[in-house]
């Protein structure tokens, strides 16, 4: 009988706090391979991120909760920057837990990078095509981890960075004075 493994987060560094740092990115990793698993968490904690690992598609929607027979199993309050997922897994594949999640409402924005350790370009083309943000070939090295990583910083802090204009523009419309001046130069 398969072991079943739960989603579990991974800890980065001896200092709680440093944790917690909203700079960290928090990546689901879906691998059932428990050496590719181990492998991809090292890189992962070696790149300074937050990590989440499942054993298999299933429970990855289970964990985001996009599993109708399933609640999530506990780390529902926790925000995912990337999903990296293996492509060949038995039951759901990784091309079928992308089109999942490019199908949700809640999580079609977040970055799904598939892995594989065959170079099939049909297989690579139609990941691509369905959303995929990139299709690493294994073993991934930490230079991919890295670069990944440093791309998603840029995306996070670019929308963070619009999202405070929006606030700004939106307070500065609001304001009587405002509208006032506008009615002035009209």
């Amino acid at each position: 009988m398969a072991e079943v493994l739960l989603p579990r987060k991974m800890e980065i560094a001896n200092d709680p706090s440093k944790f917690e740092s909203p700079d960290l990115l928090h990546v689901l990793a879906v691998i059932d391979s428990h050496v590719d698993r181990k492998f991809i968490e090292r890189l992962l904690r070696v790149s300074s991120c937050k990590v989440t690992v499942v054993d298999s598609a299933t429970r990855a929607l289970q964990y985001l909760g996009l599993d109708v027979e399933e609640k999530s199993v506990g780390f529902e309050d926790l925000k995912v920057n990337l999903i990296m997922t293996d492509y060949s897994m038995p039951g759901m594949t990784g091309y079928e837990l992308l089109k999942k999640i490019k199908e949700s409402s809640a999580f079609r924005q977040v970055p799904v990078v598939i892995m594989s350790s065959e170079n099939i370009l049909p297989r690579i083309d139609r990941c691509l095509e369905e959303g995929a943000e990139d299709f690493l070939l294994k073993p991934v090295k930490l230079s991919d981890v890295r670069r990944l990583r440093d791309s998603l910083m840029k995306v996070e802090d670019l929308s963070f960075t619009k999202s405070i204009q929006k606030r700004e523009l939106e307070t500065e419309n609001a304001s009587p004075v405002h509208s006032q001046l506008k009615r002035a130069k009209i």
